[in-house]
């Protein structure tokens, strides 16, 4: 099972925002997944940014693969 930390889009058409979860590689973007460990909405001004750091650290130290944007946020945040 690889798992991924990626963002799950939420929101009405036009006003996104999205929660950051741990999922399976294999799941669609906004199908099932395995614990939600954050929250991100750019839409507001600053954008708004809140990652669990003891899970996102949990699911990094077990192999988690974050994706491109998910980094970035990471970065922000100054985890890992």
């Amino acid at each position: 099972m690889a798992v991924m930390l990626r963002l799950k889009r939420m929101g009405a058409n036009k006003k996104p925002f999205y929660r950051i979860v741990a999922t399976e590689k294999s799941s669609p973007r906004d199908g099932r997944f395995i614990e939600e460990i954050g929250y991100y909405d750019p839409k507001k001004n600053p954008a708004i940014i809140k990652i669990n750091k003891e899970r996102a650290l949990y699911w990094l130290k077990n192999g988690a693969t974050p994706s491109v944007t998910v980094k970035s946020l990471l970065k922000k945040q100054k985890i890992k």
